[in-house]
């Protein structure tokens, strides 16, 4: 085969780090080609935030972001932040919402926020090749040569943003991670993160009746702790504050449940409630905190039925030290089906934290979620793909 293109930088993914970066590189008047083996761009854009893309969060700090190396993602969030992507934004005159603090969505669909970037590509130059897989990448005197599976395409500089490993269904694969290891540097184990937890029997039993109630509690796992609302699943549990803190849990260890995160003192509130109401259950003090369904699952699970006149002070404390801190081993994860972030990835050591580039390979560069830089949720991890894919546009 025959080499039939010259550019000066190929992008490899299209997604929201590649098509960020490969704008920027384009208007500072370098040839650019973004090339993807998707047959759309942006697939995680459109299908993330239910749809409406939850694509920053105006309070991003280095400390919403987990990596072997927490200060390789202090410069480039410094240099561009939320403020600079909502300007673009607004530029393009797509409305937003904030539906929790800091959290910007769409206030329509992913699909105008998708518009902006492949507009800012067509206007800066910069041209995008779908459905085009990569056979084979070699570094030559000048830069590098990719057989695709099209032509032949040397360039001389080479951003590789082709994602991690989770919803394999969207085209994720470990091709950034192979590109890697052939150019020397480290690639950290993978996992998958922000992910929904799977349960053993004697849990799935109780709670996945409870399949579709959500209520508002504090988690903890790793260190880790989030106050966010849980969802209860036919599979197991998820929602915000599970998905939080499955980027903090390690096999095998526990997770642990803040049911009534309102009350400081719930014994003292289920004493009070004893002595005023003895001939009462504790089903329908619950129901204050709970649906009616949770509430009557708790009483049967825990063995909490009788009138409050017969829970003595000990045992009262024993459910007010359940509802404080129930625990429970997951038996694992939903895994990268339906992970939203890959945790792990490209060691960012090997990398420079100015422009992305590879200290002992000149012209090759790692954006977004192929490194290892994993945001929690919330919009941060969006923040990082624009941010890392700004700073290696304005560096090529």
């Amino acid at each position: 085969m025959t080499v039939s293109s010259v550019v000066d930088v190929v992008v490899i993914g299209a997604g929201a780090a590649g098509l960020m970066c490969a704008a920027t590189a384009a208007y500072q008047g370098h040839r650019v080609r973004v090339i993807d083996h998707a047959n759309k761009a942006g697939k995680k854009i459109l299908m993330s935030g239910g749809g409406r893309c939850n694509f920053t969060n105006l309070n991003t700090t280095p400390e919403h972001f987990v990596s072997a190396n927490p200060h390789f993602c202090k410069s480039a969030l410094k240099r561009y932040t939320p403020w600079h992507f909502l300007e673009l934004v607004e530029r393009h005159g797509v409305e937003h919402v904030e539906k929790a603090p800091g959290q910007l969505f769409c206030a329509d669909s992913a699909k105008a926020l998708l518009a902006v970037l492949l507009t800012e590509c067509e206007w800066a130059g910069a041209e995008i090749q779908l459905d085009t897989g990569i056979r084979r990448v070699v570094r030559t005197d000048s830069g590098f040569e990719l057989t695709t599976t099209r032509e032949t395409v040397r360039c001389q500089a080479l951003v590789v943003a082709c994602g991690g490993l989770s919803i394999p269904t969207m085209g994720a694969s470990g091709f950034g991670y192979q590109l890697a290891e052939q150019f020397g540097l480290s690639v950290l184990p993978t996992r998958a993160g922000l992910v929904p937890f799977t349960l053993p029997p004697e849990h799935k039993a109780w709670l996945s009746q409870l399949s579709g109630i959500s209520t508002d509690v504090v988690a903890e796992a790793g260190k880790a702790r989030f106050a966010e609302p849980m969802l209860i699943t036919h599979r197991g549990l998820s929602g915000p504050a599970m998905l939080q803190v499955s980027s903090f849990w390690a096999p095998g260890t526990a997770v642990t449940v803040d049911w009534l995160p309102q009350l400081e003192d719930p014994l003292q509130a289920l004493i009070q409630e004893r002595n005023a109401h003895p001939n009462r259950g504790l089903e329908r003090w619950l129901r204050q905190y709970f649906s009616q369904r949770l509430s009557a699952a708790l009483v049967e699970q825990f063995g909490w039925q009788g009138h409050l006149q017969q829970f003595s002070n000990d045992r009262l404390g024993g459910v007010a030290a359940v509802l404080k801190g129930w625990q429970f081993k997951p038996s694992g994860t939903e895994g990268y089906r339906t992970a939203e972030v890959t945790l792990g990835g490209v060691n960012t050591d090997g990398l420079s934290s100015r422009n992305f580039e590879v200290k002992t390979v000149p012209g090759l560069h790692f954006i977004g979620e192929v490194l290892d830089v994993t945001g929690q949720l919330g919009g941060f991890n969006f923040q990082w793909a624009w941010a890392s894919g700004w700073c290696t546009g304005m560096a090529l």
